[in-house]
Order: structure tokens, then C-alpha cells, then sequence
């Protein structure tokens, strides 16, 4: 497999610009071989093992991962952040308006180098329950476990950043991580390189220096410039929303523990809990009811957000009278294969300046490695936020790709080599798509009134919410 991509790539070790058409390989391999200087090859250079460009949450943990390896104990790697280091001493009172559902898989993969542990120690949610409806008839689907287990963790981005930094911090003799520091080009080396041509990656600083890896990975987000230079296509569009975010204090302390989605004509509403008091608000809706929302005083603000959850607005009597009609149906089949519906909690006001507005869109990478170089996170995919499923799939690429060159590793064999790099994106690629199109349906699927359309998602849901088999898969497919 590995032999049949590389004869489709007869322009591997250079970037290639989209739409441009390619040189004839003799003319690729001058120009590969003119971006050298000798000078570069002197006993000095840094040449590392493995250099990870972007120090956010999935580039950072990428590190860290390797960093606490067992096979990567003698391997130099080496983080790129453009941003400051953050403090990691304490949290402020407030709750960030930045969180993450992070996954049983994601836990997992956190715990596997103690990254966890200083999550836990710090501030965290766990949520037994999420009960999904559709604010167009009274359909509704509630994922749970038996014994009222934790499903999945409320986090906000800067706790998990925090406990990255320190578990990056106590593995410091391995793991150089250089903060304020930015590639602004990257010089691909040829498969067939020549003694007086380096066989890495080169890669120039802002500030001058210049380094080599054997592996370059590309943890530097949506706008990726590692996935620019390598010349790998991005598809990439943009939804008709906004999501605004702020955090939430409730009307009483409850426990808190469930995390609610209503999927409005506008888009979905979200409530996530951060605490019994406190919740955290992501709502996709258009760009001009996201810019009123951003712009209302708090009242009305919450007046809004609570009317969103509880009003039947959208219903309509046809479609309520079909629902309840099949439901009752399913009740005499499967009598035990339905969830009691609870009631959302009651918003009392809003973080000050805790509001926030972003655009929303989807992308995806034709390829996440080349020879050399390979992409996780959001370099390499982009999803909508109604499933929660942004860092854990990065968190996913990290513990796939962390598998295969830890293997390598323990093999002896060439870290960047692409015959193993293959494996990694074959794997992620598979579970990515298929999740990437199940968001992108569920968004299109309930961004109409339509009453054939409301009749069709009602009954689906419905009937998926009967059967405990199929939601038990659904829940462990989005927990990989």
C-alpha cells in the first residue's frame, strides 16, 4: 500500500500550491536541491526527532505523549508554540467561556501520561446523562449508562492546557518546548537525497534559527501552514452560523449533571454543566441572531436562552399528534426501551463579558501525511460543535499516531517514514469521515421546519431512542 502512494507521488519533498500544475520530476529535484546551504550542515545544527508545530491542546498533548513514551526515552522532540507559556499555578474564580466535552476515550488517552490527574485536581464536570430533542415536535433521544456512570467530562480548555503544561514540564530533558516561536517556511527533503543534501525536515523560525526534524507533525490549527507548505489540498466551507458561547449561573443549585442539546430551526442550543451552579452555553444559530445575541443586555439575553429550551414555539399540531401516535406504538413493542424525560434547568443570568461569538465550518484534509509529515487536530479535519467532538477526534489522532511511531520507535525503524505514517491515516481517516458526515447530516437534517422532514427526524428519533443496542454503538463509536 505504502509502495502504490508513493508511485502516486512523484512530487513528494516539496509543496506543491493548489491548483498549480506540477514540474517535471528533474526540475523538482534541482530546485529540491538548491534550497540547501552547506553551511546548515555543520556539527551544531538541532536536528530532532520529532518536531510538533502548534502548542494548543491537541499539539501539546501530541508532545507530552511522546514525551512520556517508553520507546521515545532517547528521542529529541521539540514544540513550536507562537503564543506565551500560560500559568499553571491557579485558576480564576470565573469559569472560562472556552470548554470541551472531552470523551471516555479522550480521558483515557490524558491519563495514559498522567495529564488527568492534574485535571481532576484542578476543576472538571462529570455528566451521567444528555438528552438531545427536537424543538419541533416532542421527539427526543437520551444517552445514559447503567449505574449512572460518567459519560463524558466538562473541562474548560484552559485546565486541560494547565495540565499539559505540567506533565510537558516533567519530561523537560525530552521535550524542548519553544514558546513566542513561529515557522514562516519549511524546506521538504527529497526521497532520494544526496550526500550533500540533509534527508529532514528543515524548518525557519521567525527569529532566524533553523532546525530539522525527521518527523514534522502539524498540530497548527484550521489554517494550518504546515498543511499549506506540504502542499496538501484542505476542502473546506463554511456553515451559516455563528456559535456564541458564555457561561451561565442557574436559578438553583441542582446536581447538574446532564448535558442538554435542543436543536432549534436556527440551530442547536447547548447547555454543558461546569458545576451545580454554572453551566457553559454554545448556540449555533445565524450570523445575525448570533450578533443580536452578543449585543443584548442580560435580561434579555436570558430571557432568550430559557425560551429557546422551553418553548413550543415550532410545534405544530399535526406533527405532535403523528409523534405521539408512534411513540406509543414503540411504548406497546418496547415497553422498557424508553427514558423518562427531564426538564432543563431554569438560567438566572449570564458571566459578565463572558459572551463570545465565533464562525462555524467544516474542512477536511485530502491526505494527513506526506513523506515526513503528518496532521492531527483541526490541520487535519473541522467539524460543527452540536456533537462535541472537535478535540476528542484530534485527542484520537494523537493516541493513533502515538501508537504506530511508538511501535516504530521500538522497531528501529525511520520515524518519518510514510509506509507506517500510511497506517496512522487510514485508521483516523475511516472513523473521521464517517463522524464528519454524521455531524454534517444531523446539522442539515434539523436546520428545516418542513413537516416532511420534521415527521421523518421525529420517527428516527424515536425509534433510536428505543433501541439500547444502537445507542450503546453510537455512544462507543464517539467515544474513540
Amino acid at each position: 500500500m505504502a509502495n502504490d502512494r508513493l508511485s502516486q507521488r512523484p512530487w513528494i519533498g516539496t509543496p506543491v500550491p493548489e491548483g498549480v500544475a506540477l514540474p517535471a520530476p528533474r526540475l523538482l529535484a534541482h530546485r529540491c536541491h538548491s534550497t540547501w546551504d552547506g553551511s546548515a550542515f555543520g556539527p551544531g545544527r538541532a536536528v530532532y526527532d520529532v518536531v510538533v508545530s502548534g502548542g494548543g491542546m491537541v499539539g501539546s498533548a501530541m508532545a507530552a505523549a511522546l514525551g512520556h513514551d517508553v520507546h521515545f526515552r532517547e528521542k529529541k522532540i521539540l514544540l513550536l508554540e507562537a503564543g506565551p507559556r500560560k500559568a499553571t499555578d491557579c485558576l480564576p474564580e470565573s469559569y472560562s467561556n472556552r470548554v470541551s466535552s472531552i470523551s471516555l476515550g479522550s480521558a483515557t488517552l490524558l491519563s495514559s501520561f498522567g495529564a488527568w490527574d492534574h485535571v481532576c485536581s484542578l476543576r472538571f464536570k462529570p455528566f451521567h446523562r444528555m438528552q438531545v430533542w427536537d424543538a419541533c415536535s416532542e421527539a427526543m433521544i437520551i444517552f445514559d449508562k447503567n449505574n449512572l456512570e460518567d459519560m463524558g467530562y466538562i473541562v474548560e480548555n484552559d485546565v486541560i492546557m494547565a495540565a499539559l503544561t505540567k506533565q510537558l514540564d516533567a519530561v523537560s530533558d525530552r521535550v524542548e518546548v519553544l514558546y513566542r516561536s513561529r515557522a514562516v517556511g519549511y524546506t521538504w527533503p527529497f526521497p532520494c537525497h544526496t550526500s550533500d543534501t540533509s534527508p529532514w525536515v528543515k524548518i525557519d523560525l521567525a527569529d532566524g534559527r533553523r532546525l530539522e526534524t525527521k518527523l514534522l507533525i502539524g498540530a497548527d490549527g484550521q489554517n494550518s501552514m504546515v498543511r499549506k507548505a506540504a502542499g496538501i489540498q484542505n476542502i473546506h466551507y463554511q456553515y451559516d452560523q455563528s456559535a456564541v458561547v458564555a457561561t451561565l449561573h442557574l436559578s438553583e443549585a441542582t446536581d447538574n449533571n446532564v448535558a442538554w442539546q435542543r436543536f432549534l430551526p436556527s440551530g442547536p442550543i447547548a447547555l454543558l454543566p461546569l458545576s451545580d451552579t454554572a453551566s457553559s452555553l454554545v448556540w449555533s444559530t445565524s450570523h445575525e441572531h448570533a450578533s443580536q445575541l452578543l449585543n443584548m443586555d442580560e435580561e434579555s439575553f436570558v430571557d432568550t436562552i430559557n425560551s429557546a429550551f422551553w418553548s413550543n414555539l415550532h410545534h405544530s399540531d399535526f406533527i405532535d399528534t403523528a409523534g405521539s401516535v408512534f411513540r406509543s406504538a414503540i411504548s406497546l413493542l418496547m415497553p422498557s426501551g424508553t427514558a423518562a424525560r427531564q426538564l432543563p434547568p431554569s438560567i438566572a443570568r449570564v458571566d459578565p463579558k463572558s459572551r463570545a461569538v465565533f464562525p462555524l465550518g467544516m474542512g477536511h484534509a485530502t491526505e494527513y501525511v506526506r513523506h515526513r509529515v503528518a496532521l492531527i487536530g483541526d490541520a487535519a479535519h473541522r467539524v460543527h460543535p452540536l456533537a462535541g467532538q472537535g478535540v476528542n477526534m484530534g485527542f484520537g489522532d494523537i493516541a493513533c499516531l502515538t501508537h504506530h511511531l511508538s511501535t516504530a520507535a521500538f522497531d528501529g525503524k525511520d520515524l518519518g517514514s510514510i509506509k507506517h505514517l500510511l497506517q496512522f491515516e487510514t485508521e483516523r481517516q475511516r472513523h473521521n469521515l464517517s463522524l464528519m458526515a454524521a455531524i454534517d447530516l444531523l446539522k442539515r437534517l434539523y436546520s428545516t421546519s418542513v413537516a416532511p422532514f420534521v415527521l421523518l427526524r421525529t420517527w428516527g428519533l424515536q425509534t433510536t431512542n428505543a433501541l439500547s443496542p444502537v445507542k450503546e454503538q453510537i455512544m462507543a463509536f464517539a467515544s474513540k
